[in-house]
């Protein structure tokens, strides 16, 4: 059974339920939009990249916050996704991050991009 993220109630009142495909798309929001240290038990969980809205746009930037990305997900999700692509891009007040993986269960490869605006919490 997958929990639903954000946590919700299903349609029959008990935990919401998501699919396989929904799921590691949610744990994969999860290591990109957490910081380091957010986690009690886990410490260095996360990528922190969303601390990343508040930095100067810059070239560089842009690569360091890819190998970050691309490591927390390698190390994280490393038994259900195998992470071929990612791309980080900020403008404004605004994070977006599209990661393209295969599903290692079924082969399957997705492409997926996460956002997040300044002063967002989801």
């Amino acid at each position: 059974m997958n929990l639903a993220y954000p946590y919700q109630f299903g349609p029959n009142g008990r935990t919401g339920q998501s699919s396989d495909p929904q799921h590691i798309r949610d744990l994969i929001e999860q290591v990109l939009f957490t910081a380091p240290g957010e986690r009690v038990m886990h410490p260095d969980f996360g990528s922190g990249a969303a601390r990343l809205v508040f930095a100067p746009n810059s070239v560089e930037l842009a690569g360091a916050t890819q190998m970050l990305v691309q490591a927390a997900l390698q190390q994280w999700l490393n038994t259900l996704i195998v992470v071929q692509a990612v791309s980080v891009q900020a403008a404004d007040a605004s994070l977006s991050i599209i990661v393209q993986y295969a599903i290692r269960s079924s082969g399957d490869v997705v492409q997926q991009t996460f956002a997040r605006a300044l002063g967002s919490s989801q």
